[in-house]
């Protein structure tokens, strides 16, 4: 029998659907603070970890969606926000969503401690203006709401008393507090921090440190592995001695990134989970596209549990287990293949809904989903957006014009953020129907209004779709399901084939982004090798007569991953990658 899947349109409370607590407040009451295993098992031993992911507040081209718009993301963009915690989480039934450990996006310690709006626009416990020191208000309102439990707050840091500064901010509004140690950014490496820290062990363990002696929640950390597992064994046990009660190892170098990013070591994990002590409790990130691959996570690596960051952006509920077919209802579509997922339709619906609730407004009363044979009157009128807004680029969004009652939802990380994780949620949607792509890069910053339009556009199309699909018996979608050949007996570590073949769905399904292994990105032509390095291969070959052996992830055995370069873009700027990587 399979679990009980609540959906936003059929009626129920927002509690029960995942939405956010109304104007009540439940206050905080003091915990002992817990270390190691004991802790892990106060906050409910749970299995699935929503990670992360990297705040990207920077001015970008988004080329990756097949059009060149340069697109100024506001701050929070990419990382995982409180009401798309709460998407997330409301896949499974109420009494199973704790099971769901969700982080914050990655904040900058020292802004955090010394910036105000910066506090507030990223983190907003409470109702009110979080004063500059304590005492702190503890009534929770939204990020830490009992609703939004448990969480852990990220930093990023390269100075123990500014980490400890901004994790006491936090802590009476969260379970523990988490040091980034694993993003492979450019903005980290100037900045000091994230992956950038590995070199220096000594800085990484006061870090650590500071926070387990000093603050009254306990301390976590998620690294990288290293180029050798006997140094990322020392890596762990170092943070580990340094007081973390939990650890997550993202099985990639810090080099794998873009079109790098190869696949995860599960084999390294499992081999550093055998060698730490029994009682450590460790989470595993890497590798995950969709719900089966939880479980082959957890049992390839032993760890207690599983995280996923960008099979969690394309697919907000990837941790809750597939409806049986007898259980579907109209949020789940299901092909003639067998193969099945959630509708974007649903899926958009219900976090715009959650995000109302965050902003403390009514979401608007909303027909059922659209199922062929339904009424299909509706279906005459088609949503646009306005002349005035459809006509112009989307770089001339005019912020002046937008309704004085939005201007207050601007502040909000949950308003912000919008944009962004449905530009990923939609990724395969968008390759086909550009006009919400263009529809998506115009809206503004608190524009509900105009998400509604969005909104209406997808829920056309879907409708549409499944129309034809019933027409045509399945014909109309072939075409797009279709997949390249591959050799019998190549499996996912030598082509990304047979992760294409096992994830496509039809565009109105929410489905991972699978991307090319870095051999096949560089037979294609999107990433070359240094100068540097072709000289030094041509010279071996001359002197050796081979050109060496290769990896399962395309990397010469000596060769490291930034020894490989993208391909130059012929407009010189600086592509979006659809990838967020802590």
């Amino acid at each position: 029998m399979a679990p009980e899947v609540a959906t936003e349109s059929d009626g129920r409370a927002a509690d029960e659907i995942g939405g956010v607590p109304g104007p009540r407040e439940v206050a905080l009451t003091k915990k002992t603070k817990l270390h190691g295993r004991a802790f892990y098992e106060s906050i409910g031993s749970p299995k699935y970890i929503v990670a992360p992911m990297v705040d990207q507040s920077e001015y970008v081209c988004v080329s990756f969606l097949g059009f060149c718009w340069d697109l100024a993301l506001v701050a929070n963009s990419w990382g995982v926000s409180q009401a798309w915690r709460m998407l997330s989480r409301s896949f499974l039934p109420a009494s199973q969503r704790s099971t769901i450990l969700a982080y914050t996006p990655m904040f900058h310690a020292r802004l955090f401690a010394d910036t105000q709006r910066y506090r507030e626009t990223h983190f907003q416990p409470t109702t009110e203006p979080m004063p500059e020191k304590p005492p702190f208000p503890v009534t929770p309102f939204l990020d830490g709401s009992p609703a939004d439990r448990p969480l852990f707050v990220q930093f990023c840091a390269n100075d123990p008393d500014a980490l400890l500064a901004a994790a006491r901010y936090v802590a009476p509004y969260c379970d523990a507090v988490d040091l980034n140690l694993g993003c492979p950014q450019g903005i980290a490496r100037k900045g000091h921090y994230g992956a950038f820290l590995q070199e220096d062990q000594a800085l990484i363990y006061r870090l650590i440190s500071t926070l387990h002696a000093e603050l009254e929640v306990p301390v976590t950390a998620k690294i990288r592995i290293l180029h050798t597992r006997e140094a990322t064994l020392a890596y762990a046990r170092n943070v580990l001695s340094a007081g973390a009660s939990i650890l997550t190892v993202h099985g990639r170098l810090r080099e794998q990134k873009g079109h790098l990013t190869g696949l995860a070591d599960w084999d390294t994990i499992r081999w550093l989970r055998e060698q730490l002590p029994k009682e450590t409790v460790m989470f595993a990130n890497g590798n995950i596209l969709e719900y089966d691959d939880l479980a082959k996570c957890k049992a390839a690596t032993g760890v207690d549990g599983v995280m996923s960051a960008e099979g969690n952006l394309s697919n907000p509920g990837i941790f809750a287990e597939p409806p049986a077919p007898e259980e579907e209802a109209r949020a789940y579509w299901r092909g003639r293949d067998g193969k099945g997922g959630w509708r974007v339709d649903e899926v958009f619906r219900r976090y715009l809904d959650i995000v109302y609730r965050c902003v403390q407004r009514d979401p608007p009363v909303r027909r059922k989903l659209f199922l062929p044979g339904d009424d299909e009157a509706w279906l005459e009128t088609k949503a646009e957006l306005p002349s005035s807004m459809a006509s112009e680029p989307p770089w001339k969004k005019k912020k002046e014009e937008l309704p004085k009652e939005f201007e207050e939802l601007i502040r909000s990380p949950n308003v912000t953020a919008m944009q962004a994780h449905l530009f990923h949620l939609l990724r395969h949607f968008v390759t086909k129907h550009t006009d919400v792509r263009d529809a998506l890069a115009r809206v503004r910053a608190g524009d509900l209004p105009t998400y509604e339009i969005i909104l209406s556009m997808v829920e056309y199309k879907v409708a549409r779709g499944l129309i034809d699909y019933e027409r045509t018996d399945g014909a109309s979608i072939a075409e797009y399901l279709t997949v390249g050949p591959v050799p019998d007996g190549i499996d996912e570590s030598e082509s990304s084939i047979p992760a294409l073949r096992r994830c496509k769905r039809p565009w109105w399904v929410v489905q991972p982004i699978i991307r090319p292994l870095p051999k096949e990105a560089m037979a294609k032509g999107a990433i070359q090798e240094s100068k540097k390095k072709k000289k030094q291969k041509a010279k071996a070959a001359k002197e050796e007569g081979n050109q060496g052996e290769t990896t399962q992830n395309g990397f010469g055995k000596e060769e490291a991953p930034e020894q490989l370069l993208p391909s130059p873009s012929p407009n010189k700027k600086r592509a979006l990658e659809p990838e967020v990587v802590v």
